[in-house]
């Protein structure tokens, strides 16, 4: 994708974005996914990006594959879209906060 001068940056820009731990995104995870009666299996709960970020953050930078750095760029990208100074956090905007939660981003979170 990049060079390693590209990676380093978008590595750090990722984890400043994602505030979230892979506990707390595993756990959002499965209680977003979750119906009435039923729960989904932990590996497989939440949206497809949702659990790509999850499996990113347990992941260290040189073991990153280009589709990592791929979904890193678009979480950065629409996490950075979504958020600036004035419009964070909006408790009262739930769907906006769960959506974002999903990326790994809790608007919310200090």
């Amino acid at each position: 994708m990049g060079d390693a001068l590209e990676n380093d940056a978008l590595w750090d820009e990722f984890h400043r974005v994602v505030n979230m731990t892979s506990a707390e995104l595993a756990a959002w995870l499965r209680v977003s996914d979750a119906e009435e009666t039923t729960e989904p299996l932990p590996d497989r709960a939440g949206p497809e990006t949702g659990q790509h970020v999850l499996a990113i953050l347990q992941k260290r930078r040189t073991d990153l594959t280009e589709d990592d750095l791929r979904v890193m760029e678009e979480v950065v990208d629409t996490v950075t879209a979504e958020t600036d100074l004035e419009n964070e956090p909006l408790a009262q905007d739930t769907a906006r906060r769960h959506h974002l939660m999903t990326l790994g981003h809790d608007p919310l979170k200090g």
